[in-house]
């Protein structure tokens, strides 16, 4: 049997279609499985990439066998600056490269007309099943015409959590019930792997691996403010009442960014948490840029992180650690973790939530007292 998964990004998506990898394993544990995901997140699924030891053809771990990057982000911006010939070559190599195994199950839990043509490119026996979304499902992005290149479209309940979503889609593809998440948690990464995250940052291993401007072996909390969406955006001063809180507690307050404009505001939140306009020696950190390698191993070592509704807070969650998820303008039941009573969820649509209960939520995880 051989299947490939087809969810492409962005961050949080990707990480809430990882279940699926071990409801297939669970059910087709000798199964090739295959994943085509943006180039950019191919790091989010290396840790659940199929591993063997030296000389052994048995493997350790049975997880994803092929990782397929693709590049449609970087290939756009390519083009509309003119370089085509690159572009072309490199999607015909990508092309060429997704065709050298026939498979037996496609699985694309995207519904959009990229990653629906993704399917189309692939090579499936004569007899292959594309499995699909039939419906839009309350606040994702859905393209109806993606349905045509499926030859079976799953009908989705419309108020359905992402993790949810995607596992409605490949129970219909194998044939078995949804999985009830109210009997067992979903999974994501493997225990072991998350042990040794643990491990590694209790070790201080990240700064090592790259210089991010401060001390991982002190205490820290990861305050993820920035996110594509204004209106998903926590006030700044409630960020700052928070940072003054702990910083005054001797926990440094890093506020990661990923733009020059995300850094501008992380440097001012900085400088307000501190009170002054230099941030040496400060405990309120705007940190070296990072990878989402590294972030891995930044939560693991974190207190706790608070952040919006964007992928790397949906990391932490994931991981089982300590997390604080604010929702400001989007619905809290979509994305929230579920799975650990680690994960506190606050806020919602519309109703944001306020310091207090933040600081509530910091006394229940033991980070204040």
């Amino acid at each position: 049997m051989k299947i490939l998964i087809v969810k492409l990004s962005s961050l949080g998506d990707v990480l809430h279609n990882l279940p699926i990898v071990w409801d297939l394993r669970a059910k087709y544990p000798d199964a090739q499985i295959d994943w085509v995901v943006e180039e950019g997140y191919v790091g989010l699924l290396e840790p659940l990439k199929t591993s063997y030891s030296d000389g052994n053809t048995t493997p350790d771990f049975s997880g994803i066998d092929r990782i397929i990057p693709l590049a449609f982000r970087r290939w756009k911006k390519a083009l509309k600056r003119g370089e085509f010939i690159q572009s072309i070559q490199e999607y015909i190599a990508f092309k060429a490269d997704l065709q050298t195994t026939q498979y037996d199950l496609i699985i694309e839990t995207q519904g959009l007309l990229k990653s629906a043509w993704v399917t189309k490119l692939a090579n499936p026996h004569q007899t292959a099943k594309v499995f699909g979304l039939a419906n839009q499902t309350e606040f994702s992005g859905y393209e109806p015409w993606a349905r045509r290149f499926y030859t079976d479209c799953v009908q989705v309940p419309f108020h359905c959590h992402a993790v949810d979503r995607s596992r409605w889609v490949s129970a219909s593809a194998m044939d078995v019930p949804v999985p009830d998440r109210t009997v067992a948690a979903p999974q994501f990464y493997s225990k072991t792997y998350v042990e040794s995250l643990l491990e590694a940052a209790h070790l201080g291993f990240a700064s090592t691996r790259v210089d991010l401007g401060f001390d991982v072996t002190k205490p820290y909390v990861m305050c993820f403010h920035a996110t594509a969406g204004v209106s998903k955006r926590w006030s700044d001063d409630h960020w700052v009442s928070i940072g003054k809180v702990l910083v005054a507690k001797g926990i440094q307050v890093v506020l990661p960014w990923g733009n020059d404009k995300e850094k501008q505001i992380s440097i001012q939140l900085a400088k307000k948490i501190s009170g002054h306009a230099s941030l040496e020696g400060s405990k309120a950190i705007v940190p070296n840029a990072f990878s989402i390698a590294d972030a891995f191993g930044l939560v693991a070592g974190a207190k706790v992180t608070i952040g919006v509704d964007t992928g790397l807070t949906h990391l932490s969650a994931i991981l089982g650690m300590p997390t604080i998820e604010l929702y400001c303008d989007s619905p809290r039941w979509k994305t929230e973790g579920y799975w650990s009573p680690k994960i506190h969820n606050l806020g919602d649509k519309g109703q944001p939530p306020t310091p207090e209960e933040v600081l509530q939520a910091l006394k229940d995880l033991s980070v204040i007292d």
